[in-house]
């Protein structure tokens, strides 16, 4: 992360109103990021778009940050509920996210923020809770660069197949381990080419994309970018990877363990600049290379890892990654390029940077990246020192694990003070009562797992 990155820019309102009056645009969506991580929000033709959406806004249910998966009204939530009447919240587009979705003709889109009717935000809106912790880090003359690194599994199946077969038997798309080969994701070519193609036409800057260990798991990395521009990106192209696979009669899945072997990961990356543009955690004359404000945002996070492990992991889902040998973490420790701990330091120069490894494919990129910056002012603010590194397997070491349920996660995360003093009351209840929804159906389900082992033979 040696510069700030550089992408296409987005497209302009200008740009738009001339492809509209063309005919060339259509639709425009309007969409906001939930709580699961997904895009939800209207398609509006164009022209009304220009008319009066651009600049008024428009309005959605308050619900949609008060359900669970399945849309689900449910109990808890302080915001939203039937004795409040389940009211409106607005939608106000963020100029700056506007771009062209090349999968869907004659489509663009917009990235919106939220608020309630006297104008004043949604707090526990996602990208409203990272827009707070980049508040606090512009305070002391700082801001984020971040990258996620999402993995995925593809199948041969489309959704609806899938959906039908009550996802059991499926077809992955490679039949053995394709991590790095060249001759494994060349059998998927000409998907992957679509999705890096059609998501640069959107205004990203793609990387690289790599096959990886699951069978037909892959990766496809992004540029890094500013904090919030990341997870907006992060955001548009989970939901664009899974439209394309659709439109190709294909299936793909970022929940982070679809089955027994290599779970799905995100890795998150971060940096920070100050307002010269200059590297603030790096320092070439220390031995390790990391600058004492380093040190202090590495503490910081190993410090209230388990707190805030919830921000990293919100499914039950999620904690199934965590086993030792998986290259998922279970140990709250650092390491220099160590891929075994939760948070891993690579990087030279001003490239020198952190690794969080807790996040899996299925996180909400907002909360995650807030979480990371929440935990290292937390460490900062307190002078915190980070302990010894580990340069062996963390999955041997005598530290701290990793929270190993959602239940465990959702208790630390309710009773932390230093998630209650960065986040406030109102974000901490509204997401420990998600967990608790989230749980208690997990709590209630009969799997199929408990059939097979107990319908004959108990």
């Amino acid at each position: 992360m040696a510069d700030r990155a550089a992408s296409a820019p987005p497209l302009a309102v200008e740009e738009l109103r001339a492809l509209v009056a063309s005919g060339e645009i259509d639709t425009v969506v309007l969409a906001f990021t939930d709580m699961q991580g997904r895009l939800q929000g209207k398609r509006f033709a164009a022209p009304f778009f220009l008319d009066h959406v651009l600049d008024e806004g428009t309005e959605g249910c308050n619900y949609l940050l008060a359900v669970d998966v399945d849309l689900n009204t449910v109990d808890g939530y302080e915001m939203a509920s039937w004795e409040r009447g389940y009211g409106d919240f607005a939608m106000h587009g963020d100029p700056g996210t506007l771009r062209r979705v090349p999968w869907n003709p004659g489509t663009a889109l917009l990235l919106a923020d939220l608020a309630h009717h006297d104008g004043t935000p949604v707090p526990a809106s996602p990208r409203q809770v990272l827009k707070r912790q980049l508040e606090r880090l512009a305070a002391h003359g700082w801001s984020a660069l971040a990258g996620t690194e999402l993995e995925f599994i593809l199948f041969d199946d489309s959704y609806e197949d899938a959906w039908r077969s009550g996802y059991r038997e499926l077809t992955p798309a490679n039949q053995y381990n394709v991590d790095y080969s060249i001759l494994g994701t060349g059998r998927v070519e000409p998907l992957l080419r679509r999705i890096r193609n059609e998501m640069t036409a959107a205004g990203m800057a793609v990387e690289s994309a790599k096959g990886e260990c699951n069978l037909g798991q892959h990766e496809i990395v992004f540029r890094y970018a500013d904090a919030l521009t990341t997870c907006d990106q992060h955001s548009v192209y989970k939901t664009g990877a899974k439209e394309i696979a659709a439109q190709e009669g294909r299936a793909l899945t970022f929940m982070a363990k679809y089955d027994e072997r290599e779970g799905s990961s995100c890795h998150i990356h971060l940096s920070l600049r100050d307002e010269s543009g200059g590297a603030v955690l790096a320092d070439g004359s220390a031995p390790d290379g990391m600058s004492p404000t380093m040190r202090h945002f590495l503490a910081g996070q190993l410090a209230v890892l388990r707190e805030f492990t919830l921000l990293y992991a919100p499914n039950i889902n999620s904690y199934k990654r965590f086993r030792p040998g998986s290259f998922a973490p279970t140990a709250v420790a650092w390491g220099p390029d160590n891929r075994t701990c939760a948070v891993r330091v690579v990087g030279h120069g001003a490239g020198h940077r952190l690794e969080n490894r807790v996040p899996g494919g299925d996180v909400n990129p907002y909360l995650a990246v807030a979480g990371m910056v929440a935990a290292g002012l937390y460490g900062v603010e307190r002078g915190l020192e980070p302990p010894e590194p580990c340069t062996g397997s963390a999955y041997a070491a005598d530290v701290a694990q990793v929270p190993s349920t959602l239940r465990e996660a959702a208790q630390l995360w309710e009773a932390s003070a230093a998630a209650h003093e960065a986040f406030g009351e109102d974000v901490v209840a509204h997401y420990a009562n998600m967990a608790r929804i989230e749980q208690e159906a997990y709590d209630a389900a009969v799997t199929d797992w408990e059939r097979y082992r107990s319908f004959e033979r108990m």
